[in-house]
């Protein structure tokens, strides 16, 4: 499924002054090289590898605990592995320092699971703060891109708005507004429609697929909704006991045998399975 992993040096051929190889849908936008993560003796990921190809929304599926917060932070340079390899764009990015983390993470957007908006800024800072911590943008031409980031998720004209004017729903836009101001490669969803009523969730499912269509943004989308999940992935992955234990489109995932596969998309409980995953110790309860 994985072919062997680049070497630890810039690619042959980039042109880009970050280090970072140009996107090319033939060639994986992010690659997990046989990553192990734990916490204490708490192991998390064990000997992950997987290729995410550019220009698709890749679900990961898995019960609390299992890692799938814990592999998208590694997207970002938020956690290291253990042992193994982290590839973005074809650079190699776990052994980067936090100054040299700062060019590719411009390139990737990241919509936090509690939408993690400024209680004290306005929607207009708050979306707008990218720009300002990392453009030289004069104020006018930021007001512009922030006018348009909120065109995209629906919600321009409420700039002046603060986070606790917001309902849940218009709080999770303004995140992702946020998260795309910087026009990234890559968007990374970590729970997108937690907390929404359905109406709500499909709008959040909506804006994924036009954000992937329109403006052909790669996704990777950690949940456990599965109606989000069928509505929005070319490809689900499902994470259990620290190991991908299936990969595929939804309809391939749903005739998976795996014991977990089958009972996790049935909704059926099982305490011997249950307890082969434990919550990470030190995080949230759903920060997995």
């Amino acid at each position: 499924m994985t072919p062997d992993p680049p070497p630890d040096l810039k690619p042959a051929g980039a042109t880009l002054d970050d280090g970072m190889s140009p996107i090319d849908r033939d060639h994986p936008i992010v690659r997990f090289a046989d990553v192990h993560k734990a916490f204490g003796d708490q192991v998390v990921l064990r000997g992950v590898s997987l290729d995410l190809r550019a220009g698709e929304t890749t679900v990961v599926l898995g019960p609390s605990g299992a890692g799938k917060s814990v592999l998208l932070k590694h997207i970002v340079g938020l956690l290291r592995p253990d042992r193994g390899r982290v590839f973005f764009r074809g650079l190699r990015i776990d052994n980067l320092s936090e100054r040299r983390l700062s060019e590719p993470r411009k390139h990737i957007g990241f919509l936090f699971q509690m939408s993690a908006l400024f209680d004290s800024m306005n929607v207009g800072d708050n979306v707008g703060f990218p720009l300002a911590e990392h453009t030289d943008l004069s104020p006018e031409d930021r007001a512009g891109r922030v006018a348009e980031a909120l065109r995209t998720v629906g919600l321009d004209g409420l700039q002046h708005k603060l986070p606790s004017e917001l309902s849940g729903g218009q709080r999770k836009r303004v995140a992702l507004a946020r998260a795309i101001i910087l026009k990234p490669d890559l968007i990374l969803y970590d729970e997108p429609t937690t907390g929404l009523d359905p109406i709500r969730a499909d709008g959040i499912n909506e804006l994924i697929i036009k954000l992937r269509r329109g403006l052909n943004v790669s996704g990777v989308v950690v949940t456990h909704d599965l109606l989000s999940a069928r509505r929005v992935a070319d490809r689900v992955v499902v994470l259990y006991d620290g190991q991908i234990v299936a990969d595929g489109t939804f309809s391939e995932v749903e005739r998976s045998r795996h014991p977990y596969v089958m009972r996790f998309l049935s909704g059926r409980y099982d305490p011997l399975l249950d307890e082969r995953v434990a919550p990470v110790p030190g995080a949230r309860e759903n920060d997995d």
